[in-house]
């Protein structure tokens, strides 16, 4: 097969605003090099995490919601800390964490049978050059990844999938289900239990949703008013307002497990909802990561706190499990095309849709 030698690609060249992402439409088409694969893309997601880098969010010097630098970025930023891992940012940099398509081209010691396979990438990875726990790595950021028409990745971290999706659909759930389900498979929730999820209309809180209610939990979804009729369509038991008094509609010691995507000013009353040995799971904090804590609650009711980055591989290969055992559903809300990223990023900013959003190169 004859590759082209040049592609188009979105490159993030600095912190800051949608200005940081440049279309270069004459970027070199990357070679796989040992033990890697090179995929044509067909769609690559957009993430919170992708908008986080780029404005620098992660950086200790920011302390507001995402939202707030979304478009703009933040005067504050410290460039030494403002990926997640707290490593600075080699640029420029091909984000996209979330990336479906096809292997055209194989690295030595890749069986070239794998040519032609329909795949996805591993979104969160152990970190190749460290054998430390928990320490892993993020396609997109720390090596290149899908916002591009051609990428390569590892092929230990390329999965088979086989099923009728469109690749829009397939690239909606490397990062947002697979964080989803590595926060209810390390929290061990079980068939019966109950769990509340905010943030329930937006990638992971949708991924969530579907994943809890595969292991036979109630859920309970906390939603703005004008999704909750499309929240409450994937299946959910209860669906509240992201306003609403928790305590006072739920009761106190009254759920086994909170999946946190939000944070926040009104994050105090998710440990009161909390039964005695409950656990607590955050992936994000979209409303701020400033939070006051009264840690007697925290010891006196037995609680268990947890944050969710690092993944075990089970939590990555259940998902190709789930979708060709047809056990979960895509929820895209809209595709652009790669070169409409900023457009695509504001619409992702306004969150005026449920799920995911979704670029095709």
């Amino acid at each position: 097969m004859s590759l082209p030698t040049s592609m188009t690609a979105v490159q993030l060249v600095g912190h800051g605003g949608l200005e940081q992402l440049q279309i270069n439409k004459d970027t070199p088409v990357p070679t796989a090099k040992s033990g890697e694969v090179l995929i044509k893309v067909g769609a690559a997601g957009i993430n919170n995490t992708d908008i986080n880098t780029r404005i620098g969010w992660y950086s200790k010097q920011v302390t507001t919601d995402t939202a707030t630098g979304g478009e703009g970025g933040f005067d504050t930023v410290d460039a030494d800390d403002a990926s997640w891992s707290g490593i600075p940012l080699q640029l420029p940099r091909i984000q996209g964490a979330d990336v479906c398509g096809e292997i055209v081209a194989v690295g030595e010691g890749v069986d070239a049978a794998r040519i032609g396979e329909r795949v996805m990438v591993r979104s969160l990875q152990e970190d190749p050059a460290s054998d430390k726990p928990y320490y892993c790595i993020t396609y997109g950021s720390e090596c290149d990844g899908g916002f591009a028409e051609y990428a390569t990745a590892l092929s230990k971290q390329t999965y088979r999938v086989n099923c009728d999706w469109s690749d829009a659909e397939l690239a909606s759930i490397p990062c947002a289900y697979s964080t989803a389900e590595n926060m209810l498979h390390r929290a061990d929730l079980k068939d019966g239990e109950t769990v509340l999820i905010t943030g329930a209309s937006g990638g992971v809180g949708s991924a969530a949703v579907q994943l809890a209610k595969r292991r036979g939990a109630r859920v309970i979804a906390l939603c703005s008013a004008s999704k909750a009729q499309a929240v409450a369509n994937l299946g959910v038991d209860l669906v509240l307002d992201r306003g609403a008094d928790i305590v006072q509609q739920l009761g106190r010691d009254s759920v086994h497990m909170v999946v946190d995507l939000v944070a926040g000013p009104g994050w105090a009353p998710l440990l009161d909802v909390l039964k005695r040995g409950g656990r607590y799971s955050t992936a994000g904090a979209i409303a701020g990561p400033m939070v006051e804590l009264d840690v007697r609650t925290l010891y006196l009711k037995d609680l268990t706190l947890r944050g969710s980055t690092y993944q075990d591989e089970v939590a990555f290969s259940n998902l190709v499990g789930y979708i060709e055992r047809g056990e979960i559903k895509p929820v895209v809300s809209g595709t652009y095309p790669l070169t409409e990223i900023h457009q695509a990023q504001e619409d992702f900013l306004a969150k005026g849709f449920i799920g995911k959003l979704v670029l095709i190169p």
